[in-house]
């Protein structure tokens, strides 16, 4: 009798904590449902949040299962809308069948929905009425709080100081590392017959650009199959991405639970060993900010009488610098500079937002340039006018290879990889926020969790002409009108765009502060790469044609595509590249 009163006891709570907990969930979307409705906007209604960290580590899997079953079951708005970049699939779709601005209503938030460019650039102008969503972006606090992750009179000390260290000089070191890894990773891949390893190569070559940009530490581009475990550049590689393929699971515990559990975690475990890796990334930037301490201005005079050279200018050397200075200046108002935990933080967001948003983008576009050859030889005819006499300079090489920045902007209209979030802020008196959008005002109320439709806005046909949803970089170069000669290749210039129609950096005072960057970086390794080489699909059978391989490849983007934690190729080893020289 005792034994079948526990088992119907352990069966019983559990039973009751998930009805509970199911009870409470209607009743919060029933709320929230009732105040979107004052809104006046059309509303679709999902069950699950799916921003909600476990609910994101399962939704593909138990979605692919729910979309087998028959009829409305597997077709209606949970399907369609309940899952992380559910926006890249629909693009304009939701917006033509419910016009500029709607709300999605969940459990947990309400989810406004933007595609009208005029309301998104008021909008991104108006900072205070809809600043960043922290409680999203917490999760970047691995290593200590940073320029995501702070508002108020902390952002702009952050943004101050982070601003003066993407500079002409940091440019320069960027632009040189590119180049010398990207000679490395051609005669790598040149070597194979084809090559399975783009996308982790790329990887390898966007860490190695932070590494000599970031922290002064040059390295030696080492492919997939050449990299030793016990190499200086694999560790830190492998630290590194370790803790950004782990970020929804860091998400779902909390920042600060491997650093408090560690103690207690079996070294076997998986938490552990993650545990471990944070550790380690974090004695790598100590290292490093122990060096930078060490060097004073009195130093960097001397060795530049010594050698010539200018001040080391990486972003870590320029991160204390500006840090110290601005603690100098701001004595006694209570600002001061960055703390070292800071330091540390904006370190690791400068790795972060540099290194898998420029990696996956590299990806997204060699892709893209293999199915397209004409394409490439569009960007070969550029690299040669400008790099014909093996002029490498960044000043002048730089700006006149608009054709390789073309192929950035285009990859990131169709793919952006970080979409940014913004949200009605919590503290709004008088109900909300009023916002115009197609001449009717609305008030949205607080907490209320603001997304700028990239994919319906970049891929609108009204903006970008009825091939929108076709990857063609030549829409970004002016055409020259009137009948008179075509500037030349390496002459052209970009063609200026309506406001609010394309957001691959973000808008206004936060948008991405490290965008001249991840530029330069792009333009030097596409310029290196096509311009004497040219890439293709290798075929994956004898009886496979060209034309087949590269309609396999677009399908592969098309298809293949999802967020890990950023929008990504999930799948690209299986469509093998072959490099030729042209």
């Amino acid at each position: 009798m005792a034994l079948m009163s526990a088992l119907l006891s352990a069966l019983l709570w559990p039973a009751l904590g998930l009805a509970s907990f199911t009870l409470y969930c209607a009743v919060c979307l029933t709320r929230n449902y009732l105040i979107a409705r004052r809104i006046g906007l059309p509303i679709r209604v999902i069950p699950i949040d799916h921003t909600n960290p476990f609910w994101m580590m399962v939704d593909r899997k138990v979605l692919s299962f729910v979309k087998k079953l028959p009829g409305f079951l597997g077709d209606n708005d949970f399907t369609r809308f309940n899952f992380r970049a559910w926006e890249m699939y629909d693009r304009l779709r939701p917006h033509r069948e419910m016009g500029d601005a709607f709300i999605i209503v969940t459990p947990q938030r309400i989810w406004f929905y933007l595609a009208d460019p005029e309301a998104l650039m008021e909008c991104f102008r108006r900072r205070l009425d809809f600043p960043r969503c922290t409680e999203l972006t917490e999760i970047l606090n691995v290593f200590g709080t940073n320029l995501s992750t702070v508002e108020g009179q902390q952002w702009k000390t952050q943004r101050k100081i982070i601003a003066t260290c993407f500079n002409e000089q940091n440019s320069e070191i960027v632009w040189s590392e590119s180049v010398s890894l990207a000679r490395d990773m051609l005669a790598y891949w040149s070597k194979k017959p084809s090559v399975s390893s783009s996308a982790d190569d790329l990887r390898t070559l966007s860490l190695h650009v932070l590494s000599g940009a970031g922290f002064g530490k040059s390295f030696k581009f080492e492919g997939h199959d050449e990299r030793p475990n016990t190499s200086v550049s694999a560790n830190y590689k492998s630290s590194l991405q370790t803790i950004l393929e782990n970020c929804v699971l860091i998400l779902a515990l909390g920042p600060g639970f491997l650093t408090k559990a560690r103690p207690w975690l079996p070294s076997t475990w998986k938490l552990a060993r993650l545990a471990d890796t944070c550790a380690a990334f974090q004695r790598y930037m100590t290292d490093q900010y122990e060096e930078e301490k060490k060097r004073t201005e009195a130093d960097d005079a001397q060795e530049a009488k010594k050698t010539g050279r200018a001040a080391n200018k990486t972003l870590m050397s320029s991160l204390v610098r500006a840090s110290q200075a601005e603690a100098a200046t701001s004595t006694g108002t209570g600002t001061g500079g960055l703390s070292e935990s800071e330091i540390y933080g904006n370190m690791f967001m400068l790795n972060f937002a540099g290194h898998d948003t420029t990696a996956h983008t590299f990806t997204f576009a060699i892709y893209f340039l293999a199915a397209n050859p004409d394409v490439q030889d569009w960007i070969s005819e550029e690299a040669r006018a400008v790099l014909g006499g093996n002029d490498w300079d960044y000043a002048t090489s730089f700006p006149r290879l608009k054709r390789c920045l073309a192929v950035m902007y285009e990859t990131l209209r169709l793919y952006t990889i970080v979409p940014v979030s913004k949200w009605v802020g919590e503290n709004q008196t008088g109900g909300g926020v009023s916002l115009e959008v197609a001449g009717k005002t609305i008030v949205l109320p607080p907490k209320t969790m603001f997304i700028p439709s990239y994919a319906a806005v970049q891929t609108d046909p009204k903006y970008w002409g009825p091939d929108a949803l076709v990857w063609r970089p030549s829409r970004w170069i002016v055409t020259q009108e009137g009948g008179g000669r075509p500037p030349a290749a390496g002459e052209e210039e970009l063609i200026t765009i309506r406001k609010g129609t394309f957001l691959g950096w973000s808008e206004g005072a936060r948008d991405c502060p490290g965008k001249k960057f991840s530029q330069v970086e792009f333009v030097a390794t596409v310029a290196t790469l096509l311009r004497d080489w040219r890439v293709d699909p290798a075929p994956l059978h004898a009886g496979e044609s060209p034309e087949d391989a590269r309609k396999r490849v677009l399908d592969l983007i098309e298809h293949d595509s999802a967020p890990v934690l950023l929008l990504q190729m999930l799948h690209p080893e299986r469509a093998p590249l072959t490099w030729r020289k042209r």
